[in-house]
C-alpha cells in the first residue's frame, strides 16, 4: 500500500484524469453481453477475432470513424493512425 499511495486519488491532483473507469467498463460491455448471449468462445481463434474486432471499433469510434471505415482501411492497408504523444 505504502508504494501506491501516491497513486491511489491522482484524479484530485490532474483533472485530466477520470475519477472512474466508466469508459474502460463501457467498452467491454459489449464483449460481455457477446459472451453471456452466445455462451462463449468455441475456439482460441474465435475469440481473438471477435477481441481484434471490438478494439479496431472501438478506437475507430474514439477518432470518429465508422466500423466500414476503420475495417475498410485495415483492407486497404492504411489503418488509423494512433496520434504521438
Amino acid at each position: 500500500m505504502k508504494a501506491w499511495r501516491t497513486k491511489f486519488f491522482v484524479f484530485l491532483q490532474d483533472r485530466r484524469v477520470p475519477a472512474t473507469n466508466n469508459i474502460s467498463e463501457r467498452e467491454i460491455r459489449p464483449s460481455v453481453i457477446f459472451r453471456k448471449v452466445t455462451g462463449g468462445f468455441r475456439s482460441e481463434w474465435g475469440a481473438a477475432l471477435h477481441a481484434g474486432y471490438r478494439s479496431v471499433i472501438s478506437t475507430a469510434r474514439i477518432h470518429g470513424q465508422t466500423a466500414l471505415q476503420a475495417i475498410n482501411g485495415i483492407v486497404v492497408g492504411k489503418p488509423l493512425e494512433m496520434p504521438t504523444t
